[in-house]
Formats: C-alpha cells, structure tokens, sequence
C-alpha cells in the first residue's frame, strides 16, 4: 500500500493520476491523506481509500501509515508559523507513525542546497533539510526529493504578464539556475514508490535539463506568447514588506527573503546534471503546456 500526502496539490495530483495508471498492473493499493474530499475527482474517489484530515494531525496520519508500505511526504507549508515549526513541527507525528506502524520507504519533497555553506542560512529550504534529517533518523528507507524552484511558480505572475509583460523575482537578472517541471518531479517520485528496491537515505536531485537564468525565461516566454515579456528583480527588503502585508508570520516572511538571497548567492548550483538527474520537460514545452493557457486565458491559475 502507498499513501499520498496532498494529493490535491501540483505534485501530489500529477503523483496520484500516474499511480493509478500502474496500479492495477503493479497491484497497489492507494491511500490518500486529504482535508477535503471533494476536491478529489469523482473517478479518483472511487479508486482510493480516504483519510480526511491533514497529515500533521497524529490521528489521522497515524490511520494513514496502518499497514502501509510506502509513503508520499510532502508538507504544504503554513505561513502563519515559523519556518521550523511548518516543517520539522508538522512531520513530527508522521515521524511517530512510521515509526509505530513499521513504514518501510518514504519519499519526501525537499530542496537543493544539503552540503553547501549556504544551507544553514537558507530560510525555508534550512527547514525543509531538517525535516529530512527528522524523517531519516527514524530509520526508514528515505528519499528526498531535492527540488529547485518549480516551472510552475511562474503561474502567480500569469496576470502580470498578460497585463503588464512583466513577470518578478528576487534573484540576479543573469543568475543560472536549474528549475523543473512539477509533473516530472512526480514522475521520479512515482518511479521510486513503486519500486521500493532501494534502502538507506539519499537525496535524489530532479534539475530539469538545463540551467535557466530569468532573462533566459523572458526571452522564451516572449517566443512561446507572442508578446514582449521582461524580468524585474524586486529588492528583498520589498519582498519582506509584501509578504508581512499577505499576514505572514514574521519568522516565515524572513525564511522566503532568505531562502531567495541563498538561491541568489548559488544555493542550487552544488549539484552537477546527469542523465540521472536531468527531468526531461524543458522550458518551452511547459511554456506552450501550460504558462500559454493561463496567460492568454481569461483568468489566471496560481501554483500552489
């Protein structure tokens, strides 16, 4: 049995949809974690068992690890709390369950940067490599995911784009990064909970097939949409004021303007591409996929 954390959310739906495409050949049973069932589609009900609740509520997490063999760990970040208590605070009853009911693989969506000097001074991304450290020490096999920024957090700046051509960040105009699609990071995610073959704990980097600069997104966007498009870096100290203006706790506004400055200073470049690491979706395919849509559409889609 597999269960799926925020199968709702951008990885966990594109995780569910390729699990129950392979389940019946590989005879998994699926289990879903959700707050809300009804978000799940009529046809996804009717194939999965269902625990409402959150995964960081003990009762409920714990109903969800009873016989299971495999979890899908992803923590949707509260930004009312501080960075360590959104993820290390969260995942401390999942850390029980597994325990308790003899998990034997997690796999968990984490961040790039474990091994640089810039991990302890990273914001959100030092407290998602806590929560990894907390989910190893429980002695599962574990694998975390170790993302960079997602394609499609491009999506929060659809309206900017269609309106304006203007899309913002807080990194260097010129700055090269990895950034990936989050459909292929549910695929590596899928590949390794049906397998279940590994042991130990590894960080398992998903870098999309090359490194991308913001000017370099610009310049595809206008190709992909047809119509100028232009990056603004925005000063940190205006990022932090944005985000205390959305009610933001304190300490978790302070963790995003950290984690940004640490991704501008190379947080993400410690890891070399291989054919193992490199996901296969580029830019423009997800440009002309799905950023296309959502801009030249009436409303505009946000990345959760």
């Amino acid at each position: 049995m597999i269960v799926i954390t925020a199968p709702t959310g951008n990885i966990g739906s594109h995780l569910l949809s390729l699990l129950l495409e392979s389940a019946p050949a590989h005879g998994e049973h699926l289990r879903v974690v959700v707050r809300d069932p009804a978000r799940l589609p009529d046809a996804v009900r009717d194939r999965v068992e269902v625990i409402t609740g959150s995964h960081g509520d003990a009762e409920a997490v714990g109903r969800a690890c009873e016989g299971a063999d495999a979890v899908f760990w992803l923590v949707p970040p509260d930004a009312s709390l501080p960075p360590e208590d959104a993820y290390c605070g969260f995942t401390r009853p999942a850390a029980k369950a597994f325990v308790a009911h003899g998990v034997g693989h997690v796999v968990g969506v984490s961040a790039l940067g474990r091994g640089t000097s810039l991990a302890h001074r990273a914001g959100l991304v030092t407290a998602s490599l806590a929560m990894d450290d907390l989910i190893a020490g429980t002695g599962v096999a574990y694998r975390a995911l170790a993302c960079p920024s997602f394609f499609e957090n491009l999506l929060e700046d659809a309206g900017s784009i269609r309106e304006t051509g203007v899309f913002t960040d807080a990194v260097d105009a010129g700055l090269k990064a990895p950034r990936a699609a989050v459909a292929d990071i549910a695929a590596v995610a899928a590949d390794l909970l049906r397998s279940r073959t590994w042991s130990g704990n590894e960080s398992v980097p998903v870098l999309g097939p090359q490194d991308l600069s913001p000017d370099d997104l610009a310049r595809i966007m206008t190709e992909q949409l047809g119509r100028p498009v232009r990056y603004e870096r925005r000063p940190l100290e205006e990022l932090y004021t944005e985000l205390l203006g959305h009610r933001l706790d304190k300490e978790f506004a302070q963790g995003v303007v950290d984690m940004k400055r640490a991704k501008n200073e190379g947080l993400d470049a410690g890891v070399t591409r291989t054919p193992a690491t490199a996901s296969p979706t580029t830019f423009r395919q997800w440009c002309a996929r799905t950023l296309a849509p959502a801009v030249l559409s009436e409303g505009t889609r946000h990345a959760r």
